[in-house]
């Protein structure tokens, strides 16, 4: 009987045991399963196996030289179908990142890694990229295919302008000459928001290797758009200033004035020398005062735009010629001719008073017609020498009147 008390007492024993090593063992296995990665959402999910108090997920790039300038921690999020998930937009996964989901289950801490590597041949992937906005409403990307790009690889370019919305592929892309794909060009943008975010993802197809993505943090819109040149550019002078006036240009989102920012290139044509270009912020309206002494015949204005926050510079305006303005000249001309006119008319009077007042002071004395004096004056006389007449031809012939008397 003893023995069959031990027997049974043994069995509890060991039963218990058993008990303890199996929980032990569950509380030792992670209550995180299913975690997989979606790259082009940039999304982390998860399932849990049992309860759990507190929860975080991280991010962190393989290359350690690289720090990100966003936040790296999120607070995990459940869908109706009780998968976790953390979403990190800005995080770049082209280079490789680690993942990890760090919660407390049963007032232990359990930790679960995800690896994530960009599988395909070193070089291979696009690079260079990038893209700009212009005419409003356009829009261009370009990329260079890499350093060891096999011949046949054929890249493909996704975009997409919110993490909750579906990738679209490009429509028209650019080829070069061999025919590789290196930019895409899109022909309607749609209406824009001042929120827009652009994402892109670049990867390739080949049948000699695996090609790896290239991805990025999400473009903002208004610092992607390349301004067309300022309109409507004028010059005017007001004797003291040459007075420069434009407008700006057509633009994509609605932004103040003050976040335009312009450079004025003025110039002497011909000259050797540069002078350094002035910068300025928008205003309303844009104004630049020039001092008629800081002006040549041959100075030239020419303008450009950017926004404050990039470096995507316009296309410089026409270049105009300062020197004197067109209905300046025009009027001044006016002015040149009415001034010599009265000059003129000026000296005229002048004249006129000037010979009127010197035929008062200096009278003339009348005198008489040399046709009438002559009349008067009596033949010259000839002396007869020796009572003989002059010969023939010595004086002017007379006319000789013969009177006969009648009887």
């Amino acid at each position: 009987m003893a023995t069959i008390l031990d027997l049974v007492s043994f069995l509890v024993l060991l039963n218990s045991a058993f008990r303890g090593q199996a929980q032990l063992a569950q509380e030792n296995i992670s209550p995180i399963t299913n975690m997989q990665l979606d790259p082009r959402k940039r999304m982390l999910t998860w399932n849990y196996i049992r309860n759990v108090s507190q929860q975080e997920c991280t991010y962190s790039p393989l290359n350690s030289s690289i720090m990100p300038n966003f936040t790296t921690r999120q607070i995990p999020r459940v869908r109706e179908d009780n998968t976790y998930f953390c979403i990190f937009p800005n995080c770049v996964l082209h280079r490789g990142a680690q993942l990890t989901v760090n919660v407390t289950c049963d007032g232990i801490v359990s930790q679960e890694f995800l690896l994530f590597e960009n599988r395909g041949r070193e070089g291979s992937g696009a690079v260079n990229f990038s893209c700009f906005i212009y005419n409003v409403r356009l829009m261009n990307c370009s990329w260079v295919p890499g350093p060891r790009a096999p011949a046949d690889v054929r890249y493909q370019l996704f975009w997409w302008t919110s993490l909750d919305k579906d990738e679209v592929e490009c429509v028209h892309y650019i080829m070069d000459p061999t025919g590789t794909r290196v930019g895409c060009h899109f022909d309607q943008l749609g209406e824009p928001q001042n929120m827009d975010n652009y994402f892109f993802l670049v990867n390739g197809t080949s049948n000699e290797t695996a090609i790896p993505f290239l991805d990025f943090v999400p473009f903002e819109a208004r610092k992607m758009e390349k301004y067309d040149p300022p309109i409507n550019i004028t010059i005017s002078y007001n004797r003291s200033h040459h007075i420069i006036q434009w407008e700006n240009p057509e633009i994509r989102y609605e932004l103040s004035s003050h976040v335009l920012y312009y450079e004025l290139d003025i110039q002497r044509a011909g000259s050797a020398s540069k002078t350094n270009p002035v910068f300025q912020r928008g205003q309303d309206p844009n104004v630049y005062l020039m001092p008629r002494s800081a002006v040549r015949p041959d100075t030239t204005f020419r303008v450009r735009v950017r926004y404050l926050h990039n470096e995507l510079w316009s296309e410089w305006s026409p270049t105009l010629r300062l020197g004197l303005p067109q209905q300046d000249f025009r009027r001044v001309l006016v002015e040149v001719v009415v001034a010599a006119t009265a000059v003129l008319a000026l000296v005229l009077m002048c004249l006129c008073k000037w010979f009127s007042v010197r035929s008062r002071l200096f009278p003339r004395i009348p005198q008489v017609k040399k046709e009438i004096t002559g009349t008067f004056m009596p033949p010259p006389e000839v002396a007869w020498e020796g009572g003989r007449p002059p010969p023939l031809g010595s004086q002017e012939p007379e006319d000789v009147l013969m009177v006969e008397e009648m009887s």
